[in-house]
């Protein structure tokens, strides 16, 4: 990389931290537990809205993983979530009312709580519907991995989305609070996987799945991303771009070996394909919210009423991580 983008890059961070610091204003306090943080506690950093149903079981897998403080902006929920979340002692809650669009889809508010309350700590980033998976998550705690990410100086920890639905119509089975959602979303697609790199932030950009397969046939190249760097050692000098698909300074996104090699990596099981999502698809069409007019809400819409079905006969049957990384969805690179 030339020394001229180099700096545009330096800029282009410099002001995603000067707009969350602007953002800060739109945040507004319910509970805060920050007082009880310790230097070495392991954090989890969301935005939701409505996902009252998936809250119960998302607190208790982050919990049982090592998770030690979580942090929730609450974009305006009506569903009763924010009294729900203000209740737990190991939850820091803001609320806002504000434009999520204009807030870059909540990353606005997400770096200036990583910015405030993340330097020096492990950060996972995710949504209330994505579950991280990594090598050895069955006999190892993930205080093991940032342990061994730390003795081998590594700052930042890939993960696939991997998307899982039912097998039958989505909206077939009901599901209910505290109920793992893998009960019900057990199937993925093993492969019709794009992948290519981003010249300009140096992180691979990842397509396909289901959500390519069936809401995006004609179109592939506008299905949604599915690289995500979800676990990274924060420094209030970070800043996430989109989503976290990449952040900058720019070598946070090198999570992957260039010569042959492989490092590494995790996936997120996306539990988006339950009863829950056809309301959901609606709700967020009207809003507007999303990325690029909520053109993948848009498809989402007109594809469940067309069909609610996603499972097709090369599906595969979630098993456990491993399985994952036999079929090469995942890495445990050097850790052994």
């Amino acid at each position: 990389m030339g020394a001229w983008q180099s700096y545009r890059l330096r800029l282009q961070r410099k002001r995603w931290r000067i707009r969350a610091f602007r953002k800060r204003r739109e945040l507004n306090p319910v509970t805060n537990h920050t007082d009880r943080i310790r230097p070495s506690d392991l954090l989890v950093f969301c935005t939701q809205r409505n996902e009252g149903v998936r809250l119960p079981y998302f607190l208790q897998y982050y919990r049982e993983m090592g998770v030690n403080h979580f942090f929730v902006v609450d974009n305006d929920s009506t569903d009763g979530s924010l009294t729900y979340l203000s209740k737990q002692d190991d939850v820091s809650v803001w609320s806002t009312r504000a434009s999520y669009k204009r807030a870059r889809f909540g990353m606005d508010w997400m770096n200036w709580l990583l910015m405030k309350y993340g330097h020096g700590h492990w950060c996972l980033t995710v949504d209330p519907d994505e579950f991280f998976l990594y090598p050895f998550c069955d006999t190892r705690s993930l205080r093991a991995l940032t342990d061994w990410l730390d003795a081998s100086s590594i700052k930042s920890f890939s993960a696939m989305l991997l998307d899982m639905y039912p097998k039958g119509r989505i909206d077939q089975q009901p599901y209910t609070p505290g109920q793992n959602p893998l009960d019900i979303a057990s199937w993925f697609d093993a492969g019709n996987y794009a992948i290519s790199k981003n010249p300009r932030f140096g992180n691979l950009w990842i397509q396909g799945g289901p959500r390519a397969r069936v809401f995006f046939p004609e179109t592939p190249e506008l299905a949604p991303a599915l690289n995500k760097i979800p676990l990274v050692k924060w420094d209030r000098k970070y800043a996430y771009v989109s989503s976290t698909h990449n952040l900058l300074p720019r070598g946070l996104n090198l999570v992957y070996d260039e010569w042959g090699g492989e490092k590494a990596s995790g996936i997120l099981l996306h539990t988006k394909f339950l009863d829950t999502f056809t309301a959901k698809a609606e709700e967020e069409l009207t809003r507007g919210q999303h990325y690029g007019a909520s053109r993948e809400y848009l498809a989402y819409a007109d594809g469940v009423r067309e069909n609610p079905e996603l499972w097709c006969k090369w599906s595969e049957k979630y098993i456990n991580w491993r399985q994952l990384e036999i079929l090469g969805l995942m890495s445990k690179g050097n850790w052994a």
